[in-house]
């Protein structure tokens, strides 16, 4: 392989991939308190006033966050299995994504559900100790893979990105090597015709447009994210694509933006513009996959620039470790204090306000006071080992 393909394992990180993680983890707390005003959307908790504003918001939000989180990912799995090998990057993924997971779904997410249940009927009574084992009263549902468990009231609610990551990364371990090979030959023809990298768009828009678009991962079909982290793993921190990539931002950011307004009269228009089988529906949903394709391009050629490498800030390398803790804590904190505000008579600007900040307090003070304070919460959160000093600070 080319010096530009094999980075050493120890390259210097991309503070701009930090950044956009952070920024789509922490935007998830302001994603989720709108969905309680959304019209549309079966959120845990609703308000009773709701606006269209949110919808619109969602969907600028939607079309780029999630597939970007999901590539940074693949980027960190890149240098992860470099380091490790295959069988040492299953384990260190099965221990940092498989506990949390198993975790989270135990503890945290039947939280959700019983207030979705309590908002739903103010009559309802049942403690939550007695609703915890019918949450838990689970069949088999290996059609739903890699979601293979299902029940009446269980679910894995906003753990569906950590399901879908420990299965891409399981499934990615044992082809590493030949995917490397292929990389270097899709390196050498980007490097000779850069809109190759316009291709990715394609497999999305059919993947969207047939197997159909789910609401309940972000808006993408499940199987679409695997497009996005395989880039992520195999090609997007190569050299020569990111020269590429910085080429093609501008007009391909363009064509982005024109295709994600074309979606509109679909998604505004159709019934249900995610699974429907009309032409329209069709066309709609393909034209989403190749919209996030152009966005996620974008993004990443504009932030891609030559930068003095410097020491990132602390409160950067503070946040960049808390991320899969905050993810797998912000959505049951969210329904928590929606649940409280919404019965407020109040304007939905302030009930908004008050369920992020409060949410947002609240993430932060589980995590510095509770999650990276020792060293068995720091395990079930997925986070590596610190040193004595480090957590009795």
């Amino acid at each position: 392989m080319s010096a530009q393909t094999q980075a050493p394992a120890t390259a210097p990180r991309r503070s701009e991939l930090d950044a956009l993680r952070v920024l789509v983890v922490l935007g998830l707390v302001f994603f989720h308190s709108g969905l309680v005003f959304s019209p549309d959307d079966d959120f845990y908790v609703k308000n009773a006033e709701t606006t269209d504003a949110v919808t619109v918001l969602a969907g600028l939000a939607v079309v780029w966050a999630m597939p970007m989180l999901f590539l940074v990912a693949g980027i960190g799995s890149r240098y992860s299995i470099r380091r490790r090998g295959p069988a040492r990057f299953t384990r260190e993924r099965l221990l940092r994504l498989g506990v949390p997971l198993v975790f989270a779904t135990l503890v945290l997410c039947p939280l959700p559900q019983w207030l979705r249940l309590r908002a739903a009927d103010p009559g309802y009574e049942e403690s939550y100790w007695r609703f915890w084992p019918r949450f838990l009263a689970v069949r088999p549902d290996p059609a739903d893979f890699p979601f293979v468990l299902d029940g009446e009231h269980f679910e894995t609610g906003h753990l569906w990105f950590v399901v879908l990551l420990l299965t891409f990364s399981l499934l990615l371990a044992p082809v590493a090597a030949p995917l490397a090979v292929w990389a270097e030959r899709v390196g050498r023809a980007v490097e000779r015709r850069p809109a190759v990298l316009l291709l990715p768009a394609l497999p999305l828009a059919a993947i969207n447009a047939f197997l159909g678009m789910e609401e309940g991962f972000a808006g993408w079909n499940r199987w679409a994210y695997l497009v996005f982290f395989l880039f992520g793993h195999a090609l997007a921190d190569d050299g020569r694509v990111r020269a590429a990539l910085r080429r093609l931002a501008v007009p391909v950011g363009v064509s982005g933006l024109v295709l994600f307004a074309g979606t509109a009269p679909g998604f505004l228009s159709l019934d249900n513009p995610f699974t429907d089988w009309s032409a329209f529906a069709l066309v709609t949903r393909a034209v989403f996959g190749a919209a996030g394709w152009c966005w996620v391009v974008a993004i990443l050629g504009l932030l891609d620039r030559p930068r003095e490498v410097r020491t990132p800030s602390r409160v950067m390398v503070y946040l960049g470790i808390a991320a899969l803790p905050v993810y797998v804590l912000h959505q049951p904190v969210v329904v928590a204090v929606a649940y409280g505000v919404v019965g407020w008579s109040a304007p939905i600007a302030v009930k908004y306000a008050v369920i992020v900040t409060g949410s947002l307090v609240v993430i932060l003070a589980l995590y510095e006071g509770l999650v990276r304070r020792t060293r068995l919460t720091r395990f079930l959160f997925g986070m590596r080992p610190a040193p004595t000093k480090a957590l009795s600070s």
